[in-house]
């Protein structure tokens, strides 16, 4: 059996079959539910490579947008060994022990007249623990630093524009070679819930560079095709990481793409209440934001129809694996209802969702959809797993560079 260490570096896809991207959604709490899952397919790596096998060994990118952009940064940050921070395991644990401090609840009557008051007059939460907690996680790593590519999209409010932070762009382009903390503060800061960030990189002695962020699920909630996107650019600026790979090589593409979650078609909101609704009814309402719910909901599902299309045309729609639960009903399908039971309840969610049975967007209904005979999401992602060890295992075969892994 080998046994790699996590901090040697996957080889390019130039010496191999194939472009491995793993995209995590946004979605706050809900984040356990990807933590589940990732944890699973770790685990496969890990019966095929040995114990030290981790995500990042395996994916030239990693891409995750809020919550997803924060699992990103711990599964793709070193230590100060320069070994990874997380592993996948590591997820479940730390969700639940700092969720009810990133979120607390406030229970009875007072606690709901003072969630209204600050809604009105500001975010409903500070965001100081999960600001500090997470400069303590990362502390001055910066985005070059990561063990694989990273892509996390955020969206900057003073120039109305998505801001991408990207391994690739981060090493062309200095002034975006930010900490680690501050774009995952930045990517998280949902409206609303949490406030807009703003800081400032200083990547030369008298150059400063200024940034106003907030949530990137506003622009891509979820960030597979931004990732595949990244991609693409480096391919059509000639990187020899990506020769003699084409701009149009889709099928070469394998992607893992996870989301946290989504309410019950039929269950949370129609249009009888919402022809009501005023600005109040649009921004809160049952203890939830429709308008957030709906663009961040809109923004993924587009995604994964548009990356559906394009696998399925191209007959390797069996590299392309989405997994998602859209039948979370109640608190289950908040952002911030971090309460114990339903903390725990997600991660029950997450487990279950490993026995449901692989689906698939359909692209007249747009509804997703069970495949038949397609197995379970458990059974897809052991078939991944071992795509992606023989995948590594050629890289390093092919490679000058490869590096003496031990036994």
């Amino acid at each position: 059996m080998v046994r790699r260490s996590s901090s040697i570096k996957i080889q390019p896809p130039t010496y191999g079959n194939l472009i491995t991207i793993l995209s995590i959604d946004g979605g706050g709490i809900r984040g356990i539910i990807p933590g589940i899952i990732l944890e699973f397919l770790e685990s496969q790596l890990q019966e095929i490579d040995g114990e030290d096998a981790r995500l990042a060994d395996y994916f030239d990118v990693i891409a995750g947008t809020s919550t997803g952009g924060l699992l990103t940064a711990m599964l793709t940050a070193p230590d100060e060994t320069n070994r990874l921070l997380f592993a996948a395991k590591d997820v479940k644990p730390f969700y639940l022990e700092n969720s009810p401090k990133i979120f607390p609840q406030k229970r009875g009557l007072f606690g709901w007249v003072g969630r209204l008051l600050t809604f009105l007059f500001g975010p409903k939460y500070g965001g100081e623990y999960l600001h500090k907690i997470i400069r303590e996680l990362l502390g001055k790593t910066r985005l070059h630093d990561t063990l694989t590519n990273v892509v996390i999209p955020t969206f900057d409010i003073k120039n109305m524009h998505p801001r991408v932070f990207s391994t690739y762009q981060a090493i062309e382009t200095p002034s975006l070679d930010a900490g680690l903390s501050d774009i995952c503060i930045g990517t998280s800061a949902a409206p609303t819930y949490l406030p807009a960030y703003y800081f400032k990189n200083q990547y030369k002695q008298s150059d400063v560079r200024e940034f106003n962020l907030i949530d990137g699920g506003v622009a891509a909630n979820n960030p597979a095709l931004v990732a595949m996107s990244e991609i693409t650019k480096q391919i059509f600026d000639g990187h020899p990481d990506f020769f003699p790979i084409k701009p149009t090589d889709y099928g070469r593409f394998l992607v893992i793409s996870v989301g946290t979650g989504t309410s019950k078609v039929e269950n949370k909101y129609n249009a009888k209440k919402a022809a009501k609704w005023g600005l109040l009814g649009w921004l809160l309402n049952g203890g939830s934001n429709p308008i957030l719910d709906v663009f961040t909901q809109a923004s993924a599902d587009m995604v994964d129809l548009h990356i559906s299309a394009v696998f399925q045309a191209l007959h390797s729609e069996e590299n392309y694996l989405r997994i998602q639960d859209d039948t979370l009903t109640g608190i289950t399908s908040s952002v911030d209802g971090a309460t114990k039971e339903n903390l725990n309840k997600l991660v029950e969610v997450g487990q279950s969702l490993l026995k449901k049975a692989v689906s698939r967007v359909n692209l007249y209904s747009g509804l997703f959809e069970p495949i038949k005979k397609g197995g379970t999401n458990e059974d897809a992602l052991k078939k991944f797993a071992k795509l992606l060890s023989e995948e590594r295992r050629l890289r390093e075969f092919k490679s000058p560079f490869k590096k003496k892994c031990s036994k």
